[in-house]
């Protein structure tokens, strides 16, 4: 099975995501409403630079529902990787990947939009793995072949609002493959940083990835959002509580998440491609973390290099830094480094409240580990073991 490497264990923790679903807002307006995300992140100025013309954003979720009011005409339907029979209609299908792309117009509103299908609309669903092996069965990754059909059906930007929030989450080889390719041919990739920052910040792929521009959550005052996770890869930040975005039955609502932040931030690449479509990966997010608000106290683990600024990196995006990077042969002594040199596997230390809960979750993890062997040792029967799936991160159907 190709989709996600599992690792078998006696107990396994599952990270769960945050959902906030709050009223629906009436779908009279053909835009999707802008909230506190505009002024902080100075859209107005950068819209004044830049719409998006020319420039394609590969959504790959649980599907759109192109006939929404904000979305119609910008809609470019490909294939259902996931396979799981549902279609565009139904209700359980397209509601997180509509979500998603109206957020990405919200920014870049003349960008066009890619939907390619590889998660579906579940929330935390968890299957046994004789189920993930029947989903699976041709061995096909839906996020590796997702990622192929992007690039090579001419998207700019791909944006992956999805992740596994899993202790036990994995490196894959498809995957990684699939973004090599993708870097290969000059496309910008961006995934949420995940929604267990208030749980246990697991690794999460594909946000884990190097080369992607992993994307944390800021509330309103420019913190992190409490869920948001917290990774030493974390890249930038943008907003991520009370965003309101458009549904896959032709209204809007508001939730929480990095996955509204990883959309909102597509948007951005998606001005800034367009102000300059020669821009390379690298320079992407080069001038993204070089233009952001820095959080106090620098870049961390928090919140990366801080949170975007559109308008100053559209601005910068017409001069960009030079990229001097290439295919090079790894001969185990480079590491792959931050704009400043840092190291990616190090960070400045947190803030002891942070740690402080990290620890406290490893210690809850460790008894339940050992609750798990014990359980093993007495000879009881236990139901069969359960693999989280991969998940969108956030705002979710309620």
């Amino acid at each position: 099975m190709k989709f996600r490497t599992i690792r078998a264990t006696s107990t396994a923790v599952a990270l769960t995501g945050l959902l906030c679903t709050l009223a629906t807002v009436p779908a009279q307006a053909a835009t999707t409403p802008v909230g506190w995300e505009g002024p902080a992140l100075g859209l107005s100025a950068a819209q004044q630079l830049s719409q998006g013309d020319g420039v394609t954003v590969a959504v790959l979720d649980s599907g759109v529902y192109a006939d929404h009011p904000t979305l119609r005409g910008k809609v470019t339907t490909g294939p259902d990787y996931f396979k799981d029979g549902l279609k565009a209609g139904d209700s359980k299908w397209g509601q997180h990947g509509t979500a998603m792309a109206s957020d990405v117009l919200k920014v870049a509103p003349k960008a066009k939009i890619l939907s390619v299908r590889v998660i579906d609309d579940k929330h935390e669903e968890e299957r046994t793995q004789e189920e993930l092996e029947e989903s699976f069965r041709k061995g096909n990754n839906p996020i590796a072949d997702g990622i192929n059909y992007a690039v090579r059906n001419g998207a700019d930007v791909i944006s992956m609002s999805l992740g596994s929030d899993n202790l036990f989450s994995s490196y894959d080889e498809d995957e990684a493959a699939a973004l090599a390719y993708a870097a290969r041919q000059g496309v910008t990739v961006l995934a949420s940083a995940g929604n267990a920052g208030d749980v246990l910040n697991g690794a999460s792929y594909p946000a884990g990835y190097a080369g992607v521009i992993a994307v944390a959550a800021t509330q309103q005052n420019g913190t992190r959002a409490e869920f948001s996770s917290v990774h030493t890869y974390n890249d930038v930040a943008a907003p991520g509580v009370d965003i309101i975005s458009a549904t896959n039955t032709g209204g809007y609502r508001q939730g929480n998440g990095t996955s509204p932040a990883c959309a909102l931030a597509a948007g951005v690449v998606a001005l800034m491609k367009a102000k300059n479509p020669k821009l390379t990966p690298t320079q992407v997010s080069g001038v993204l973390m070089a233009t952001t608000h820095r959080p106090a106290g620098g870049a961390s683990a928090l919140l990366g290099y801080g949170r975007i600024n559109a308008a100053a990196a559209v601005k910068a995006a017409g001069s960009p830094p030079k990229d001097g990077t290439g295919p090079v042969a790894y001969k185990g002594k480079e590491h792959l480094a931050t704009p400043d040199g840092t190291p990616k596997t190090t960070h400045p230390e947190m803030e002891q409240e942070v740690w402080l809960t990290g620890l406290i979750a490893a210690g809850v993890g460790l008894a339940a580990l050992a609750g798990g062997v014990l359980l093993a040792w007495s000879g009881r029967r236990k139901p069969p073991a359960r693999t989280p799936v991969m998940h969108h991160q956030g705002p979710f159907p309620g």
